[in-house]
């Protein structure tokens, strides 16, 4: 397996960019890390680039500066944007990450057209949309490369479910989250947890509405000074870390994400996928479901529908 890749972060001096630089930075599967961000970047990489890891780090500020941080970049991760404040829902971010998304994302399809697309920014119901739209304008788009990281789902519902079963470690628990990713469209199918858990109706319930507003706990515990950083960090390495061991050949790799599919009558949704050298592989769908699990998937829609449909007609309109 060939253990040299380059990847780049957009939005690297942020909440999220600096722990996930660093997560990034300490992984031997990453040999070039390329930062970039509208300021502070220079700093952030020279800070990294101390640390006593293979990978080589450059900074890379301002727009003027973007198209050389992407050349030759075989993974783009996109955390960049604005952090959600007390009383804002995801799809309050809207306006502003929509046109940070469409422009990095712009600038990607021309300059490593190629890479693997892995989007943090929310609302990511509305900008793995944008992302799609934006590749196929650039005459570049590829289904199987283009992610909506939602990987911070299952890791709080693996952390909640092993919380409730004491004596569980969540390190070995592992619950598939499918749909999307705000609210009540992110569904955890605990009924298709490993390994097998069972709850009484009630506290089913409470642990899959915990799982569904876990950001907002987040958020109010921070009450204004940002949203989830450090694990959202951690979900996003993790989801690289997959992605990478897949394109070097490691056999086996699944991870749920948030992309173009047609498992529901929504355009993008989000299942398991095996992970593969040229990105998804196969989507694995949704399994058996519980009664509980389909009326989750069936109230989602409307909310799915509406937020991918923003998106696209943003993307439509984006100069």
């Amino acid at each position: 397996a060939q253990n040299n890749a380059k990847v780049a972060v957009l939005g690297a001096s942020g909440g999220i960019g600096q722990p996930l630089s660093l997560l990034l930075k300490n992984s031997p599967l990453v040999s070039k890390l390329s930062l970039y961000d509208i300021a502070h970047t220079p700093g952030v990489a020279a800070d990294l680039s101390h640390i006593e890891t293979k990978a080589s780090v450059k900074g890379f500020m301002g727009t003027d500066q973007l198209p050389e941080c992407l050349k030759g970049c075989e993974v783009v991760v996109i955390p960049a944007g604005v952090p959600r404040k007390p009383g804002m829902t995801r799809d309050d971010l809207f306006n502003t990450n929509a046109s940070i998304v469409a422009t990095l994302t712009s600038a990607c399809a021309k300059h490593c057209p190629e890479a693997m697309i892995c989007i943090i920014s929310n609302p990511v119901n509305s900008t793995i949309p944008i992302t799609s739209e934006v590749f196929k304008k650039h005459g570049v788009y590829n289904p199987n490369k283009i992610f909506g990281v939602t990987t911070l789902d299952i890791v709080r519902a693996n952390t909640f479910v092993a919380e409730l079963k004491a004596g569980l470690d969540p390190a070995r628990v592992t619950v598939p989250v499918v749909g999307g990713h705000a609210g009540k469209t992110i569904i955890p199918l605990i009924s298709q947890c490993t390994p097998k858990v069972e709850f009484p109706q009630d506290q089913l319930e409470k642990v899959t509405a915990r799982i569904q507003e876990a950001g907002t706990e987040v958020v109010q515990a921070k009450a204004g000074a940002g949203s989830a950083t450090l694990s959202m960090a951690y979900a996003g390495a993790r989801f690289v870390f997959s992605l990478l061991d897949a394109m070097s050949g490691k056999q086996g790799v699944v991870e749920c994400a948030f992309v173009k599919s047609d498992v529901t009558e929504v355009p993008y949704f989000s299942t398991p996928l095996q992970l593969g050298k040229k990105g998804i592989e196969k989507n694995l769908g949704l399994g058996k479901l519980s009664p509980f699990e389909e009326k989750m998937v069936a109230a989602a829609m409307s909310e799915l529908k509406a937020s991918i449909k923003k998106g696209e007609e943003f993307a439509k309109n984006f100069k």
